[in-house]
């Protein structure tokens, strides 16, 4: 019954009242769960409808609805999670937030959902839905407001799960584009007005990085605090929406990042939730996620939209698929092989990768879920001297020092845990104690991260808290790019087919030593 009251917000007015006012019509009772170390809320929330006329279209929804929604609260209900602490720092906790549902409120030939992602080196991919069928998969647009001088026709699609049936999705890409340019563009032949900025052509470039974004009110808080602050590109390593086979939160969740989405190119990989199986019926899974969010797998050579890389601004951006073959004789493992054997670190003197189940983690949740992973693709990452792996699954902040086969080593990547967005199943808050000697910052609050490429050997990241209506910045560290560490280059002597032409001669140092403060 939640699924559905989350679904269909429409028919609901959400009235908190006091045990007393017992006159009121009680269709569902809903106690939020909070840590331990929260004092529980002393009112009860109830759902009410809000007319007559409301109460039999609850009802109608209801009875059309019940099936699917039986089998979301059978086979996807959230674990209660851990209450026990073992915290970085005394910042007080917060509790879940409530989960936002945004609702439509344009016409049916407007675009909704809108959001942007990188195709190529001067491309870009715009995406929308529409709840008209008959909207054309057009895209006009130009550097100047008002003014659109070219104009590029794309492809639509549709999906459906169960009893629902999604809007068309368009996919129209638009280009070539100037780096560093402002352009305005519109969809679908009218409708508002939306723009973008391409990334640079070169450093400095700034990425930010958010896991399990969720769609709750910290959601909106860690969104604000991002959109105050000027970046380049969104990178999200799994879990968006937390639809969890609610399908119409996958729509009110394209609506709530749209004013993010639609004017910077977010690039996504999928985590658990976005899973969505059921047996037999739809045995592969994934469907709202690769009809809705369609990355450049095919411009990588990749056969399969769970896993793919780009180029931007000299840093090579590598997203793979946690919950898809990965072996040895995995179509992915053969493709993360050839792309890193591709790589030219004079021209991309970064590289960059992102996954959804950590490798490495000291947190209680999701303990050795990335494991056999790791043990399948590490060698080729540390071969390949990838510089940084962002990770999200754990509800938490965590960042590693430079890593290989669970020891420090110079020559291996930064590994940082980033899944805190603002998940509507809370925080992750048990880690182990003692801390490990290779976690050198661990804290679980809700935040982003930001990644500054300077130039071809620097880079700093932060990562900035939700600390009430301000961000703050809680950790940060500069980072060498391995390709200009002399002792690290995997081509010093014979080249091992892993990467083209590392360290060049500017810039190299010696990668002997590794810091807390500098890695």
């Amino acid at each position: 019954m939640w699924s559905l009251l989350q679904a269909y917000p429409t028919i609901f007015q959400l009235t908190c009242l006091t045990p007393l006012q017992s006159n009121c019509l009680h269709f569902f009772k809903f106690q939020p769960r909070v840590p331990s170390c929260f004092k529980p809320p002393s009112l009860f929330t109830y759902f009410v409808p809000s007319s007559a006329n409301e109460q039999l279209k609850m009802e109608k929804l209801w009875q059309n609805h019940f099936f699917p929604v039986l089998l979301t609260i059978l086979f996807f209900s959230p674990f209660p999670f851990q209450t026990s602490l073992a915290l970085q720092s005394d910042y007080i906790r917060q509790p879940p937030g409530k989960v936002i549902v945004t609702p439509h409120h344009r016409s049916k030939s407007d675009p909704q959902q809108v959001h942007i992602s990188l195709v190529g080196k001067d491309q870009m991919r715009i995406t929308w839905i529409t709840e008209d069928k008959d909207v054309p998969s057009k895209v006009e647009y130009g550097k100047v407001s008002g003014r659109y001088n070219a104009m590029a026709v794309g492809e639509q699609t549709s999906y459906h799960y169960f009893f629902y049936s999604s809007g068309k999705i368009h996919h129209v890409k638009i280009g070539p584009l100037e780096p560093g340019t402002t352009y305005y563009y519109r969809c679908g032949g009218h409708g508002p007005e939306f723009s973008f900025k391409t990334p640079p052509p070169t450093f400095p470039i700034e990425f930010v990085v958010v896991g399990d974004l969720g769609q709750t009110e910290w959601t909106a808080s860690t969104l604000a605090q991002v959109h105050s602050k000027d970046y380049d590109v969104f990178l999200l390593p799994g879990d968006l929406s937390y639809a969890d086979t609610q399908q119409p939160l996958w729509d009110s969740f394209g609506r709530l990042v749209e004013p993010y989405a639609s004017r910077r190119p977010w690039m996504v990989t999928e985590g658990n939730h976005e899973i969505e199986i059921f047996p037999i019926i739809y045995p592969r899974g994934f469907k709202a996620y690769n009809a809705r969010w369609l990355m450049p797998h095919q411009e990588s050579g990749s056969t399969s939209n769970l896993y793919y890389s780009f180029d931007v601004a000299g840093s090579h951006i590598i997203m793979l698929g946690s919950y898809t073959d990965f072996d040895e004789t995995s179509a992915q493992y053969k493709w993360l092989e050839a792309d890193l054997g591709k790589v030219d670190r004079t021209k991309t003197p970064w590289i960059v990768v992102l996954l959804h189940a950590p490798w490495y983690n000291t947190n209680s949740a999701h303990k050795g879920e990335g494991e056999s992973m790791r043990k399948a693709m590490e060698d080729l990452l540390y071969k390949a001297r990838v510089d940084v792996v962002f990770a999200g699954h754990v509800h938490a902040y965590e960042r590693f020092t430079r890593i290989y086969d669970n020891k420090a080593d110079p020559c291996g990547p930064v590994y940082i845990t980033i899944g805190d967005g603002g998940n509507r199943e809370g925080l992750a808050l048990t880690f182990e104690n003692p801390t490990s000697e290779l976690s050198f910052y661990r804290e679980p609050s809700f935040g982003h991260g930001r990644l500054r490429i300077l130039d071809e050997t620097r880079a700093h990241w932060s990562w900035h808290r939700n600390n009430d209506s301000d961000s703050y910045v809680a950790d940060e560290v500069w980072l060498e790019s391995l390709a200009t560490t002399k002792s690290c280059c995997p081509n010093t002597g014979e080249r091992d087919g892993s990467t083209k032409s590392c360290c060049p001669n500017t810039g190299e140092r010696d990668g002997s030593k590794v810091n807390k403060d500098e890695l």
